[in-house]
């Protein structure tokens, strides 16, 4: 199976459970976490303020990726945008199920992070639903000024170099630790 494939089918089982089992079920099975397989959600700018059917460049999902797998190798990264390039093109019922899905997903993972070079509406609300259920927020932006950015961050890094920097001197690990605990 493709990577694609493999999140396509964790996201059935996923929404199947969902509708299946008690909440709080599913809440205690996904409590059982180490660092060594901790799930991270990328958070980040996709249409920012474009008013068209536009996505902003998206080249930084896959540096962040290699930096947390290289970082957190046996951890798990679920980026909402694979399977999902074509999401401007979703009807209503489809567009509503994949946002609401994906914010349900925030509350869960362990660790959000979010790539916020400028303001976006859906990041914001991807770092409330984490931050508000107890989950670790690392966000990468130069907005610290910002009051999501301040208030809904644990961690905050200016820009992907960073970023970088902040895993290589295990300060993001010792945050995600500490806010775990």
């Amino acid at each position: 199976m493709k990577g694609t494939e493999i999140q396509e089918a964790w996201w059935l089982v996923f929404q199947a459970l969902n509708r299946i089992l008690d909440r709080s079920l599913i809440d205690s099975l996904l409590l059982v976490r180490d660092e060594a397989n901790m799930r991270f959600f990328l958070a980040g700018i996709m249409q920012g303020s474009n008013r068209g059917d536009v996505l902003v460049g998206q080249d930084y999902r896959q540096q962040i990726t290699f930096l947390l797998k290289q970082h957190f190798p046996e951890s798990e990264v679920y980026d909402p945008l694979q399977g999902n390039e074509r999401s401007l093109d979703y009807d209503e019922e489809k567009a509503r199920a994949t946002f609401v899905g994906h914010n349900q997903m925030c509350r869960e993972v362990d660790v959000v992070v979010a790539y916020l070079p400028e303001a976006s509406m859906g990041t914001a609300i991807e770092m409330w639903e984490a931050y508000s259920h107890g989950k670790v927020v690392i966000s990468i932006s130069p907005l610290v000024r910002n009051w999501v950015i301040r208030f809904c961050s644990h961690y905050v890094c200016a820009d992907l170099t960073a970023f970088e920097a902040a895993l290589s001197s295990q300060q993001i690990q010792q945050t995600i630790s500490e806010q775990l605990t």
